[in-house]
């Protein structure tokens, strides 16, 4: 493509050089720079990509985008300067690919939990509805019915048009996906035009990398305010954040609930460890989930479908067949009476949300007994906290390793029984070895009573010291039964 050509949405502050060049690629990492392409120098947590442009040249590149032009200019190159290189890497990557985004209805999902389970339930939905779909999520991302394994939550500008792209092609319809907080921040969704937006809720995570939580809520707040007035907006009003997803939204504003009044209303009638009744909009629906937060997730699923065109009863009928996201609830039965369920919740909210879930439902009848740790060099402040919520309503929490990275399981377990007083202290249990921990809680309970096993979900690895190990929580559980 000529090089103005995949610049035409972006801002140019000023160009050195010829911009009528043909170039062949894009490329944000110095490293994959080949000659004839254009290299963008993003500036990272870790690196910043105007350090590595003279590298970029020497590789081949014609083209540089940055926000610094360089002091020593090369009069064989083209320079074009922008405010925020991010922000130009995915405009360009959305022209590089032909717009794919345009060319489809998509839909972002974005909040604290959540995300995985609408954006999934949607995409099955879609497609049992007949229609080509897409997803783009932390599990896996799908082009309708061909599964592409997922690395990020919301891949880079350059991968996600391009399966954005691989879409189009495929004849997709619809497309969900996944918003997080990252890739609003870092702008790794400029460029796409969303059809509509759900919000979830928001509680404490990525402390570690929003630094507080104001601007966590920024970043998710951003992606309302970014919509176009043709699009939908639609958030959770039982959340205390919910509306203000909304207030400088330019984008069609609706609502769902469990709690009050809302577009979207949703009542649980009945539930159980098999599923639940649910009146949705004054129609009951019986489902294979369970909880007040797939409550949740189901009247969010049903009013994005409903914005979207489709026939609300047809969209119940399909919703009571659906079953939940891997890793998500999981619930398995065991022989010797008792049920383990393997949950992805891995922030204090999530933790508590599985919990009370769990112990309404037992009402009394049965134990709890709760696995559960905190991820290596990521957020500290929350190890305390997930400790105390895992203890609080739990007959029993073992506290064990959830991926420790380069830091020292037992310094993790250290930094979580910080959180607790000695009563509380005497209701845990800390085994460093997961394994040996899930073995554990199974050992302990008796028919009639619930094991938990919380962080991983569909994570079927351990990192440690950096070493990706193989590990699922739900393999080591059926190892048990």
């Amino acid at each position: 493509m000529i090089l103005i050509d995949i610049l035409q949405n972006v801002i140019l502050q000023k160009v050195v050089g010829n911009t009528e060049i043909q170039v062949n690629n894009i490329q944000f990492d110095s490293r994959k720079v080949e000659a004839g392409n254009v290299f963008v120098a993003t500036r990272g947590t870790a690196s910043d990509g105007h350090q590595f442009i003279p590298m970029a040249i020497e590789k081949g590149a014609v083209a540089i985008v940055c926000e610094e032009i360089p002091e020593e200019i090369n009069p064989a190159i083209a320079y074009v300067k922008v405010e925020n290189s991010s922000d130009a890497l995915g405009k360009m990557a959305s022209a590089w690919y032909g717009f794919p985004s345009s060319k489809m209805i998509l839909v972002g999902v974005t909040g604290t939990n959540g995300k995985t389970t609408i954006a999934t339930l949607l995409y099955q939905l879609f497609r049992q509805l007949g229609h080509k779909s897409g997803l783009l999520s932390t599990v896996c991302n799908y082009v309708n019915d061909v599964a592409v394994e997922a690395t990020h939550t919301t891949p880079d500008p350059l991968e996600l048009n391009e399966l954005l792209a691989q879409m189009v092609d495929a004849g997709c319809e619809y497309a969900f996906m996944e918003v997080s907080s990252h890739a609003v921040d870092q702008r790794r969704i400029a460029g796409l035009e969303f059809d509509g937006a759900i919000f979830t809720n928001i509680t404490r995570d990525h402390i570690d990398y929003h630094l507080t939580f104001e601007n966590y809520l920024k970043a998710k707040k951003r992606f309302f305010d970014d919509l176009s007035v043709e699009a939908f907006a639609l958030t959770n009003a039982d959340d205390k954040n919910g509306l203000v997803m909304l207030q400088n939204s330019k984008a069609k504003k609706y609502t769902y609930s469990l709690r009050g009044m809302a577009d979207f209303k949703t009542r649980i009638l009945e539930h159980g460890f098999e599923g639940m009744l649910l009146d949705m909009n004054d129609k009951e629906v019986n489902v294979s989930f369970i909880g007040k937060f797939n409550a949740s997730n189901l009247s969010a699923v049903f009013g994005a479908a409903v914005l979207l065109g489709q026939d609300e009863l047809e969209v119940l009928r399909i919703i009571s067949s659906l079953h939940s996201v891997s890793g998500r609830f999981e619930t398995l039965h065991a022989p010797a009476g008792y049920t383990a369920i393997v949950d992805y919740a891995h922030t204090p909210d999530a933790l508590v949300n599985v919990i009370s879930t769990i112990n309404n439902i037992l009402q009394g009848n049965g134990r709890l007994i709760t696995v559960v740790g905190c991820g290596g060099n990521r957020d500290k402040g929350k190890r305390p906290m997930m400790a105390r919520e895992a203890v609080a309503d739990s007959w029993k929490a073992i506290l064990t390793s959830d991926n420790p990275r380069f830091e020292e399981p037992q310094d993790i377990l250290n930094d979580m029984i910080a959180g607790l007083d000695p009563v509380q202290k005497a209701k845990s249990l800390t085994i460093v070895d997961r394994r040996e921990a899930i073995k554990t809680a199974c050992s302990l309970a008796q028919a009639g009573d619930v094991v938990l096993i919380a962080g991983k979900g569909h994570e079927d690895y351990q990192i440690i010291q950096g070493v990706k190990h193989h590990f699922d929580d739900r393999e080591e559980v059926r190892k048990c039964f």
